[in-house]
């Protein structure tokens, strides 16, 4: 008679409210250790500073075009030319001191409105997009180049890839900053968002020519034989078969390095281009409370970041459904 095997009891995991409840604990303990340091700063905070920096209402005084007389019309007061009475100019209904029968001469101020008005630090973050996306959109073109290069038969293209990618990612971005725009934007006349956009697009394109040469790898060899087999090119068996593959599986390291430039592109203040970082250091020159702006600088940055990894969160969730 053959004996039962022992059944073991399967151990019980925690459950995943425990395990909310200890994140939670752990996200509290946090936020005290940050407020007992901001106690222990000797620091007056003046946060009421710094929304006026990121959009504020500005005045905006709309002036008379020519000499004339403030008559009624309809309801509302418009401006007559005395010279001409059918040429007339519009006053607005709120924001003017003026009443019928005024006389205006040319230059004067009609009325004045109060419009929304991007602050520094607003101007900052869209150059800041602005500047990200257009070097993402040169990166991805010249690291794709160079990661098929790098792959390439031909020993030419593949130890020139090489060279490049050796070469770009042993020197610091600063420097290659500094050359671009000093060196390389003086013999081409570059203005500095031309030199900006260029030395971060060969930076960070030398990380991506390794991720696709990586993802590209990574697809079995079997894939380009079906292809050829099919009487496809190596060419259309790369475009339509092997990229679209490993773009599926290069895509969440892709975003981890267009996250990291984003975050690199504070570094083209040191050439003068009013990106955010730089528009943060112009806010602390005039309003003397560093904290305050550069926490606000950082969780701007924050949202950028998060904002793009969140998208690229729902792409990997689509092209998951797509398989």
């Amino acid at each position: 008679m053959l004996n039962p095997r022992p059944i073991k009891q399967m151990e019980k995991q925690p459950s995943s409210l425990l395990w909310h409840g200890v994140f939670v604990l752990m996200l509290l303990l946090a936020v005290f250790g940050i407020y007992k340091a901001v106690q222990s700063v000797d620091y007056t905070w003046r946060w009421e500073r710094i929304p006026q920096y990121i959009v504020y209402q500005a005045q905006q005084n709309s002036y008379a075009e020519f000499d004339g007389t403030v008559v009624a019309e309809n309801g509302a007061l418009v401006l007559q030319d005395d010279l001409d009475a059918t040429h007339r100019q519009t006053i607005a209904a709120t924001g003017s001191n003026l009443s019928e029968g005024d006389t205006v001469f040319r230059g004067d101020v009609l009325d004045t409105q109060l419009k929304w008005t991007p602050g520094p630090i607003a101007f900052g973050i869209w150059v800041t997009i602005k500047l990200s996306l257009v070097a993402g959109i040169f990166a991805i073109l010249l690291g794709t180049l160079a990661g098929l290069a790098r792959l390439s038969p031909n020993p030419a293209l593949r130890n020139l890839a090489g060279c490049y990618v050796e070469l770009i990612r042993g020197t610091p971005l600063l420097v290659q900053i500094f050359i671009v725009y000093f060196f390389i934007g003086t013999v081409l006349n570059l203005d500095r968002f031309t030199a900006g956009v260029a030395a971060l697009a060969v930076f960070t394109g030398a990380y991506v020519a390794e991720i696709v040469r990586a993802g590209i790898d990574s697809i079995h060899k079997g894939q380009m034989e079906a292809g050829r087999s099919l009487g496809l090119t190596s060419a259309q068996t790369m475009r339509y078969i092997i990229l679209p593959q490993a773009f599926k599986r290069v895509l969440p390291p892709l975003a981890g390095q267009f996250i990291n430039l984003i975050k690199d592109s504070s570094l083209v203040s040191v050439i003068s281009i009013t990106d955010l970082t730089k528009a943060g250091r112009e806010v602390v020159s005039s309003t003397f409370s560093p904290f305050e702006v550069w926490f606000t600088v950082a969780l701007l940055y924050l949202v950028l970041t998060g904002t793009l990894s969140f998208l690229v969160r729902r792409l990997e969730v689509k092209y998951a459904r797509s398989n």
